[in-house]
């Protein structure tokens, strides 16, 4: 008789911290929306510094380590790095597109559903079993982010194209979630985000100057922002999560990224004095209530 796989919860003192890293990444990445909408530059500019900035302190933690993990030895190793990069590119491409284009309510409610595309292409292409704790955790979560929002009301205020984009960008987020899950198995987690951040780097820049041509911040307050940005939400959340997906499976660490409508909230409530009503704080509570749910069910996915 086969051993039923533990609990999230039950699950050893290195995968309770990645579970930490995963819920500090969450929160940085968060605050993306905030520093997006403050900076001085258009949203693929902003995308390009949020990437190329970040460079910064991952090259220099890179040089610190004395240890490093393995090398890539085959095309095949440099083209796995290289992917995730590339994913990533198409991500924030898109979604800071969408926020051109639809509402930014719909634009962050649709690119959350990064977790159920995730959970779609773990189980068709992984054959990943869904148990029905977590499958119930992922529409209280969803649900949550939907009340949220606004409820039924925020999605009638967008643009049928740019929703149709943010959507797409969830898919390419679900994406580089999964090929970042699969590269911990063989790549430490500074080797991975230099790589995928170097490639993002150099494809968002030429769309950048295509789409926008002005790059260049044009105040320190605007480098402010794309350095926050970029430290911040890149450099911070993105090598937290990086981290946390040797641990955890990859459909639950998508899923507890929802946090990141929460936290983007709670900042637009303390820096932008945007109220937080019942409804945000209702959804709020229940975004996490299906995170615990998920949390304490069967590591199958």
């Amino acid at each position: 008789m086969s051993q039923a796989a533990p609990t999230l919860s039950e699950a050893s003192p290195s995968n309770r911290f990645a579970l930490a890293a995963l819920l500090l990444g969450g929160a940085a990445i968060g605050g993306s929306p905030i520093f997006v909408r403050l900076s001085e530059v258009g949203p693929m500019a902003t995308a390009f510094w949020r990437v190329a900035l970040a460079l910064i302190p991952i090259v220099i933690v890179s040089l610190l380590k004395k240890e490093r993990g393995p090398k890539p030895q085959s095309l095949s190793d440099y083209g796995m790095l290289i992917l995730p990069g590339v994913i990533l590119a198409l991500d924030l491409a898109a979604w800071h597109l969408s926020l051109t284009m639809t509402s930014v309510a719909n634009a962050t409610l649709l690119a959350n559903l990064a977790p159920v595309f995730v959970t779609l292409i773990a189980f068709v292409f992984f054959s990943a079993r869904i148990s029905r704790g977590f499958a119930l955790g992922l529409v209280l979560a969803l649900s949550g982010v939907v009340i949220l929002k606004g409820g039924r009301a925020a999605i009638g205020n967008g643009d049928l194209r740019g929703d149709g984009i943010a959507m797409i960008a969830a898919f390419f987020y679900a994406c580089y979630i999964l090929a970042i899950g699969r590269l911990r198995s063989r790549f430490d987690t500074l080797r991975i985000m230099l790589w995928s951040t170097t490639c993002a780097a150099a494809c968002i820049f030429p769309i950048g100057l295509i789409y926008e041509g002005h790059m260049l911040p044009a105040t320190v307050y605007g480098w402010s922002i794309v350095f926050g940005l970029a430290f911040i939400s890149h450099a911070g959340g993105q090598v937290a999560i990086t981290y946390a997906l040797a641990y955890l499976p990859p459909a639950f660490s998508s899923l507890t990224l929802l946090l990141q409508p929460v936290v983007a909230a709670i900042l637009a409530w303390a820096l932008l004095n945007e109220a937080i009503g019942t409804m945000q704080a209702l959804g709020g509570a229940v975004v996490l209530a299906g995170i615990m749910i998920a949390r304490t069910s069967r590591v199958q996915v």
